[in-house]
């Protein structure tokens, strides 16, 4: 049996990603499509340990404190520890994998760190460690939705007010968040990412909508 398909929902904070996801799942299941889902980064695992300290400002309250290099390595030894403790037979042997994150995130939210000229160099140097030297699979699609920084900021800081909870220092930063899209948008460019747009003629779409459009892309890049 051949190898299976790994698909990667991105996107930054507050463009309604997870709930897209928990969507997606949702009409895989309905539709009597085996996957198995991840979720990055994995909070709960001791692999994760680097980044949640980096996360709470323990190497600095600015993310720049911390070079794009760097950092990438604490998220990229997370996801080499999910791989073999838990969906690589999976996928070896021909499952689907459905995931929420995936090396992608370290190219928008690392690469931002960078000024654009070397951007393509990161993007490379990036491939080549998490697909090569570490031995990661290379995502078959990358589905990223494109929100704009009002309608990020405005839902995360609704989301912080409703669950209670403390923004990290990414989320925190405004500046750093625009950043983000501005490199999101060069990485879907370089990697050949399928964009989906939060917005229609200057309005929101609705949500059902851009899940049935993500569904379609999944389901073509299945071959159904």
């Amino acid at each position: 049996m051949g190898k299976g398909k790994l698909i990667v929902l991105e996107g930054i904070d507050g463009s309604g990603k997870s709930t897209q996801y928990r969507r997606l799942c949702q009409r895989m299941e309905n539709d009597k499509i085996d996957y198995n889902h991840i979720v990055f980064p994995r909070y709960d695992k001791e692999s994760s340990a680097l980044l949640r300290l980096y996360l709470g400002g323990a190497f600095g309250t600015d993310p720049g404190d911390v070079n794009a290099y760097t950092a990438s390595t604490f998220y990229a030894v997370d996801r080499f520890a999910s791989y073999r403790d838990d969906w690589g037979k999976i996928y070896e042997n021909g499952g689907l994998i459905l995931s929420d994150r995936y090396t992608t995130s370290n190219a928008v939210h690392q690469g931002c760190k960078l000024p654009d000229d070397e951007l393509p160099d990161f993007f490379n140097w990036l491939a080549d460690l998490e697909y090569v030297k570490m031995g990661l699979p290379r995502p078959d699609l990358v589905i990223y939705l494109d929100v704009d920084i009002e309608t990020a900021t405005r839902r995360m800081r609704r989301r912080e007010a409703k669950n209670n909870t403390q923004a990290d220092i990414h989320e925190k930063d405004t500046a750093y968040l625009e950043r983000c899209l501005r490199t999101a948008g060069m990485a879907a460019e370089h990697y050949g990412w399928v964009r989906i747009p939060y917005m229609k003629d200057g309005v929101e779409r609705d949500a059902d909508e851009k899940n049935a459009e993500i569904y379609s892309v999944v389901l073509k890049a299945l071959g159904k």
